[in-house]
């Protein structure tokens, strides 16, 4: 069953873990920006050289490059019935260029999340220092505090989910992103989606909202 889909959500929402469980449910692939510019530097193609000559001068990657990139990937045969966008569209700008490069979605799921709750989430993360295990201090703490059930290595805090950090990716994310949320409205094809205290009662809200 083909389903165009975007997945839209604060960062630290659970895009990501929904994104997974709904690529194996419907048999289409999660395209997430991050992996495609890795995959078009490493395979050298142009639009991907272009993108790496950004990275290695410490740029942003324009809007241009990011949509050409996206654009290439949906090409391609196994995106023919359908796929789902983790991390782009993340402006109204690159909302645009995704509807002037005639790409089009079914669906544009917004999981809905306090502000608050990211806060604690992303703050109580760690991740073996050894391993790369991932724990959490309420909802998947280690057996001994501060050390990894599995490779006995220390745990410790992410830069990216220092409570400063997280504060400032949800500024970020409120200015540029959650626009988003109006454009898709507008287009009838917005799907606020609450979320749920357990990932699988999020995925039980997304699947009936999609009717799947």
């Amino acid at each position: 069953m083909g389903m165009k889909l975007i997945l839209l959500g604060a960062p630290g929402a659970g895009k990501g873990t929904q994104a997974e469980i709904l690529s194996t449910k419907l048999g289409i692939p999660t395209i997430s920006t991050g992996n495609i510019l890795r995959a078009a530097i490493k395979e050298g193609t142009e639009i991907g050289l272009q993108a790496k000559s950004y990275m290695d001068a410490g740029k942003l990657v324009p809007d241009s490059v990011i949509i050409g990139i996206v654009a290439e990937r949906l090409s391609q045969p196994d995106c023919q019935n359908g796929f789902i966008l983790d991390g782009v569209p993340r402006t109204l700008p690159q909302a645009e260029a995704l509807d002037q490069h005639g790409i089009t979605f079914d669906h544009v799921l917004s999981i809905e999340i306090s502000d608050e709750e990211i806060e604690q989430r992303m703050s109580g993360r760690r991740v073996c220092s050894k391993c790369g295990a991932p724990y959490h201090v309420k909802a998947k703490p280690p057996k001994q505090e501060g050390v990894c059930d599995t490779c006995g290595g220390a745990l410790i805090q992410r830069d990216d989910d220092k409570a400063e950090t997280v504060h400032h990716r949800l500024e970020v994310y409120h200015a540029e992103t959650e626009p988003l949320k109006g454009y898709y409205q507008q287009k009838g094809v917005l799907v606020p989606v609450d979320n749920q205290p357990t990932i699988e009662a999020t995925t039980q809200v997304i699947v009936e909202a999609l009717g799947i």
